[in-house]
């Protein structure tokens, strides 16, 4: 199967996020969180560097609970980060 190459502003959301995913892990390490997560450390990298920018939702599910991050607040940080990045406000 070939895939449709991404559009730029799918390579920075990707970007994003595994930043988030990054400053979530702190001082630990990825192969320590990747094994939490049951998934490879390679894959975990791939993620964080951007070079996975659209992992498979259990794969970011099995990351956010290794982390102890819970969905819901992966996805108020992207909506927060995207609207840092557009220049809006979000509403209360």
């Amino acid at each position: 199967m070939v895939r449709t190459p991404l559009a730029p502003w799918e390579r920075r959301r990707g970007e994003r996020f595994g930043a988030l995913l990054r400053r979530a892990r702190g001082e630990r390490s990825m192969v320590e969180v990747a094994a939490a997560a049951g998934v490879s450390a390679e894959t975990l990298r791939k993620i964080e560097t951007g070079r996975a920018p659209t992992p498979a939702f259990f794969t970011v599910v099995a990351l956010a609970t290794a982390l102890g991050v819970s969905l819901d607040e992966l996805a108020a940080a992207c909506a927060e980060q995207e609207a840092a990045r557009d220049g809006r406000a979000l509403s209360a």
